[in-house]
């Protein structure tokens, strides 16, 4: 299927495909295609990295636009908001235009409304619903890049409400979720009402194998020496054995995964002594220059310890860099200037930097709920692998796991190499997630009643899933407790209907981004104070040791008792101040 033979989008979109190197659409694709993608069908596309994902979604949005509609694409991190813009920016000479916006969470991102296409984070996106963002109603098609994150515990939750909230809003939302192959897209597809093209083709072969001894052992029977002297560092080897083999007049770069900031960083420095000693004149020329562009980005350790690490071939990445920082190393690792990145997973959740072979040297990870180093899901190590193979560089790609021991390398092949990727499973009805998200739906006009809340609470993937209908209104119930107690709801059960109304403070709460339980044990706090004085936090009065209200102050007059307040009696300048919220709120 030629990009060039689809109907439904803006005028020489096809042609541009094509000119880009895109003459046949990938399987996948065409799949997307046939499912309806560029007529406004909902779709759950499940399949492995580099196989086309981000085109299918492309077709969705362009086509929406076409059709005098608005495209938000949602995405999991930051880094990958400002790659994504970039590369949806080349549509502008077809006359999209391309916001994005990851910041502030306080704000309701009104200029966005004159942009066709805009990039955001899922926490991004369920703040402004939170701030009442007007051009919210005016979409008609949503991508959600890396869907089966809502099995995320930490970010899950709100990507899984903010699509239900999306989808609550405009009823006839396309929704397009990218996925990589999971164990359960056909569920993810029946939540979102959407069809399913699911596949597990590549563009280029992927080998998945375990190193011990001095040896590879490939999971299709193959086997690669690649021998490691005494005292010599596995992954080093790995790295040497992959710019040592030519394919094309060129040799091999690497991604390597560790499990932490510091061992990112301490790897680069490590591999400094592999890359370092491969690199020709003239790329030493370049990356000196490379490497001062980074200096100059930031005055920090970090800068220096990149741009040291740089100049020899090598780089870390991690999401304790500065985005530019990041957009340095990516670009010339995909111009193979760098030989190899030592990356924490950030790097694996879709920003585009494909290597000849993937190292995952950690696959275990600290958790404090585990009690230890916990072996990473198969998911997430699938997701790592499947950064291996440049299509168009690389006639092949090779991910590969270290083993020291026999024992090890069984382990690696049963838990990783043998096996499926878990099934997705919403985190939604832990207390923590839901305290949040309740009191957000109450706060932005979502439900107003129990009932209501629960009926909303339906549309997510949880109540998709659980086979308890019990379960749901239980830790509901729960939840509305805490908030009402801590004053941040209030209940109103006179008739046959349950009320739920915001307070001030919980509405701003909500508007804050604050979780309700750390936002109780500050208000907490700041009553002690005043009761630690004579009178508690108060919105007026004058007594010594009691809080008032300063002149300049009075804060919000939608909601009353905000503001900052000093002890009565005491000299504004040397005072303790606290912005606080009185009883009233």
């Amino acid at each position: 299927m030629q990009p060039s033979s689809l109907s439904g989008l803006p005028a020489g979109v096809g042609e541009a495909l094509e000119s880009e190197g895109v003459a046949e659409l990938y399987p996948p694709q065409a799949a997307a295609v046939e499912a309806g993608v560029v007529d406004g069908e909902s779709l759950v596309a499940a399949v492995p990295t580099a196989s086309g994902k981000t085109l299918i979604a492309e077709l969705a949005m362009l086509s929406a636009i076409e059709r005098g509609g608005k495209a938000l694409y949602i995405v999991p991190l930051r880094a990958l908001a400002s790659e994504k813009k970039t590369e949806f920016e080349r549509w502008e000479d077809h006359g999209v235009t391309v916001g994005v916006s990851t910041g502030n969470y306080e704000s309701d991102g009104e200029w966005l409304a004159t942009r066709d296409v805009i990039v955001a984070t899922s926490e991004k996106v369920d703040s402004l619903i939170r701030n009442g963002a007007p051009w919210i109603d005016d979409l008609t098609c949503v991508v959600s890049d890396e869907v089966h994150l809502v099995d995320d515990p930490n970010r899950g939750p709100t990507l899984e409400v903010t699509l239900a909230k999306l989808r609550k809003v405009n009823p006839g939302l396309q929704t397009v979720a990218l996925s990589a192959t999971v164990g359960n897209a056909d569920v993810i597809a029946d939540w979102l009402d959407a069809g399913l093209v699911e596949s597990d083709w590549r563009p280029i072969d992927l080998r998945m194998g375990v190193h011990f001894g001095n040896a590879v052992d490939f999971a299709d029977g193959s086997k690669r020496e690649v021998p490691v002297e005494r005292g010599e560092d596995q992954t080093a080897r790995l790295v040497a054995d992959a710019l040592d083999t030519e394919e094309d007049g060129q040799g091999g770069s690497s991604l390597v995964f560790v499990n932490s900031r510091r061992n990112a960083e301490s790897s680069a420095r490590k591999l400094t002594d592999v890359t370092g000693s491969r690199l020709t004149d003239d790329e030493r020329d370049r990356l000196r220059d490379l490497a001062e562009e980074i200096r100059g980005v930031s005055d920090t350790d970090t800068s220096e310890d990149l741009a040291d690490a740089v100049a020899q071939g090598s780089a870390f990445h991690h999401a304790g860099l500065a985005s530019e920082h990041r957009s340095l190393v990516e670009d010339a690792f995909r111009d193979r200037l760098i030989k190899c990145i030592s990356a924490t997973p950030t790097l694996a959740a879709g920003v585009n930097t494909p290597a000849r072979r993937v190292i995952v040297r950690d696959w275990r990870r600290y958790d404090g709920e585990f009690g230890g180093m916990k072996p990473l899901d198969v998911l997430e190590v699938h997701q790592m692998c499947g950064r291996a193979g440049r299509p168009g560089l690389d006639p092949y790609g090779e991910a590969v796991l270290l083993a020291n021991d026999a024992d090890t390398k069984e382990e690696l092949f049963e838990r990783y190499l043998w096996a499926d990727p878990e099934p997705v499973r919403s985190k939604l009805a832990a207390e923590p997630a839901l305290r949040t998200h309740v009191l957000a739906t109450v706060a932005s006009g979502f439900a107003s009643t129990r009932d209501g809340l629960l009926s909303f609470l339906d549309n997510t993937l949880y109540a998709t899933q659980t086979d308890d209908e019990g379960r749901l209104g239980a830790v509901t119930d729960t939840v509305l407790d805490y908030l009402a107690v801590n004053g941040f709801i209030d209940r109103d059960r006179d008739g046959g209907t349950e009320s739920l109304t915001a307070t001030g403070i919980g509405h701003t709460v909500s508007r804050l981004y604050l979780d309700p339980m750390s936002a109780a044990e500050m208000i907490d706090g700041l009553r002690s104070v005043g009761d630690a004085g004579t009178g508690g936090v108060a919105g007026a009065g004058g007594d010594d040791g009691e809080f008032v209200m300063t002149a300049d102050g009075d804060g919000d007059a939608d909601e009353p008792g905000f503001g900052t307040y000093t002890r009565a009696g005491e000299d504004g300048d040397e005072s303790e101040t606290a912005d606080a919220a009185g009883d009233s709120a």
